[in-house]
């Protein structure tokens, strides 16, 4: 049987095909060369994308001491150019991302061929084989998504990249853009972060730890899996090795295991501070996108130290604050609540409350501007002005006191006469002047603590006596610069502002070491020497300690949110145990420095009452409630700390709480126990500040 001829038909058929086919080769492939020259000519030059602005601007927070607190945005760290670069670094992204990166045009025809031919043949899923131009190109200019139209520009614009740039500025661009995990991009973001210093410094086990994150950033963190990332790292290495870019020695020298990744900041303790500090930036630099540092005062020691105190000390249910102010103004810690997690209320800079006795260093320094002496003797009695009649914690008088002593045992009538003295407005100003910057009440009660204050503002007036009556003012930015150096700000000492003579200040001082030493706040020793006051308010709704030692002024609050009493809470107890713990760790580096006065050992003691109740506040009736809504006592002390426990303060027949009267007759006045005399005492002199023969004002009315 005859062989069929092929006709000339199917043979111009088949040569048609032929040539079809080498056509649209040659159309496509002039295609593709257009293609690459219009990207060549769009594409931004090597200096616009060295700026790195189209990821957002990176503001990194330092600490005193240089260590990050938070980064927020991206981390963008130091360009380095390819020659700062080390070596390492660069073969083992190499050798990890793209081994014939120096051969390829942009694309990789052996690899995509292997990847197409494992497909095929075996069944597997073609799997990623972007070199390192095409990646970089991703990440400049296109999404992640996975269409084919996103790896047809991917190869476009690697081809038009590899065209315009060398291979040297390619690498330059890739390491110093890509994303490393953690929000930092590029090397020295990445090795700032991991390690601590820049990444022109890297040694080859941490240049492998920061080459194997490129793949799975967040599996292969250093800062949350160690173990993953030296794993990792020691995969990297091997095939460097493999690939030809180290020796086999050089790698057995290189152990991953003994690479010291840098611990990082607790950011739940700092973000109150951070919080507080930034939004100030607006008033202290023009507004910019590019990359910024901002350089603080807060003290990661101090923090943590804060931070511990607080939580160790505040009762259960209760929340905390605390604000520590160097002498220069400098905020070295800064806690507003238990949790930042939980509530972002910063309660050190935020919250409005009742001072309680702590506000009567401003009835102080009115008493000794006005020419009064810590020596001058007062006389402790009932006292009634414009219808009010403040009385004393433990419903007691004590009749001639000094005014040491009387700020020492935080004696209600003897602020309310030295109010009535030198005038309600007087103390009010007062207050103004040394830095309280909320609502200030002219009332009588106002002596007690009656208006409401900032933890941060009570901090700074404290830090002003102890800086001789010269004006501090807090602040926790000391200077703004560029990633590149380029400074923007500068934290500059203010002119000194005088708010009271350095005398006036030396004797407040002298009474605030008194009420540490033998007063109310004695909880606050720490064994150099501390000048300071506590405060508590109306039915131990809070507590507060302030105080300074060696240059650090130290503020404390302790209360509820929702200001319900809080059962034991004093400002001698836990705010001030609080402080001590804080404190003890603050300046244990710093010189002790004993202060211009020396306080002369007290001839008195408290009494029991006084420890438990010595600086409550009076409400504005007069009558300072003792027990709570149950008609519980309040701050009743646990039985282990020797304290008489009280009954409830009832009447036998359980109809309400007891009258005056009954009061007046269930606590009689008792003398004060007082050590004997170390020498014979003069006839005290006559009272200067004893109510005046005058008829008292009409009270003004509450609004």
């Amino acid at each position: 049987m005859a062989r069929s001829v092929p006709t000339s038909k199917g043979r111009l058929t088949f040569v048609g095909i032929i040539k079809g086919l080498a056509y649209a080769a040659l159309l496509s492939l002039l295609a593709l060369v257009v293609a690459v020259a219009v990207a060549t000519a769009y594409l931004p030059s090597y200096g616009d994308l060295t700026k790195r602005s189209d990821l957002g601007q990176m503001i990194r927070v330092h600490a005193a001491n240089g260590q990050v607190l938070i980064s927020m945005g991206p981390s963008f760290g130091q360009w380095l150019p390819y020659e700062r670069i080390p070596a390492e670094m660069r073969a083992a992204m190499i050798s990890t991302e793209d081994r014939r990166f120096r051969s390829h045009p942009g694309v990789d025809p052996i690899g995509i061929g292997r990847a197409i031919g494992a497909a095929v043949f075996k069944g597997r899923r073609v799997s990623a084989t972007s070199t390192i131009t095409q990646q970089l190109a991703r990440n400049i200019f296109l999404t992640n998504n996975r269409s084919i139209m996103r790896k047809f520009k991917e190869a476009i614009l690697a081809l038009a990249l590899e065209r315009k740039f060398t291979k040297d500025q390619i690498l330059e661009l890739y390491l110093n853009r890509v994303y490393f995990g953690g929000g930092a991009y590029g090397i020295d973001a990445a090795s700032r972060k991991f390690f601590g210093h820049g990444a022109d410094r890297l040694s080859l086990g941490e240049a492998a730890i920061i080459a194997g994150l490129v793949k799975a950033p967040s599996n292969y963190s250093p800062t949350a899996d160690v173990e993953a990332a030296r794993s990792r790292s020691g995969v990297v290495i091997q095939t460097m090795v493999k690939n030809g870019f180290i020796d086999a020695a050089t790698a057995a020298a290189a152990n991953p295991a003994q690479v010291r990744i840098q611990e990082t900041t607790n950011q739940n303790s700092v973000r109150y501070f951070t919080d507080w500090a930034l939004p100030q930036l607006d008033q202290l630099i023009d507004q910019t996108t590019e990359p910024i540092d901002v350089w603080t005062t807060l003290d990661p020691g101090m923090q943590v130290a804060a931070d511990k105190a607080i939580r160790a000390n505040a009762p259960d249910g209760t929340q905390g604050a605390l604000v520590a102010i160097d002498r220069d103004g400098a905020v070295r810690a800064m806690v507003g609540g238990k949790d930042y997690v939980s509530s972002i209320y910063n309660r050190a800079t935020q919250a409005q409350r009742q001072p309680g006795s702590a506000f009567k260093l401003f009835v102080y320094l009115s008493a000794l501007e006005s020419g009064m002496k810590p020596t001058d003797t007062i006389v402790d009695e009932p006292v009634t002005i414009d219808g009010w009649s403040p009385r004393n914690s433990t419903r007691t008088n004590l009749g001639p006191v000094s005014l040491r002593e009387a700020f020492s045992r935080s004696i209600n009538t003897i602020s309310a006469k030295i109010g009535a003295q030198v005038g309600f407005t007087t103390i009010a100003d007062m207050a103004r002047r040394f830095g309280i910057t909320t609502q200030i009440s002219t009332y009588p009660s106002m002596v007690l603590g009656s208006s409401e204050v900032r933890v941060i503002d009570m901090a700074r007036a404290f830090a002003s006596v102890e800086n001789k009556g010269v004006a501090i003012t807090p602040y926790g930015i000391r200077r703004v610069v560029t990633a590149d150096g380029r400074l923007l700000y500068q934290h500059e000492t203010e002119d000194e502002r005088v708010l009271v003579a350095p005398w006036v200040a030396a004797e407040m001082t002298d009474l605030l070491q008194s009420a540490v030493l033998s007063g109310t706040g004695r909880a606050a020793q720490i064994g150099r020497p501390v000048a300071g006051k506590t405060g508590t308010t109306t039915s131990n709704k809070d507590g507060w300690f302030i105080g300074f030692s060696s240059g650090l002024t130290t503020a404390v609050w302790m209360g509820r949110d929702d200001a319900r009493p809080v059962g034991g809470l004093q400002g001698g107890t836990a705010p001030a145990r609080a402080f001590h713990d804080f404190m003890s760790v603050a300046v244990a580096r710093r010189p002790a420095e004993p202060f211009e006065t020396q306080v002369p050992i007290p001839d008195w003691q408290l009494s029991p009452e006084e420890e438990m109740f010595g600086d409550q506040a009076a409400d504005e009736n007069g009558m300072q409630p003792m027990v709570d809504e149950n008609g519980m006592p309040l701050g009743t002390p646990p039985p282990d700390q020797g304290y008489p426990q009280q009954q409830p303060m009832i009447r036998p027949d359980g109809t309400g709480e007891p009258t005056q009267q009954e009061l007046d007759q269930a606590f009689p006045p008792q003398q004060p126990q007082r050590q004997p005399q170390r020498e014979p005492q003069r006839p005290p002199p006559p009272d200067p500040l004893a109510p005046q023969p005058d008829p008292p004002q009409p009270r003004p009315q509450t609004p």
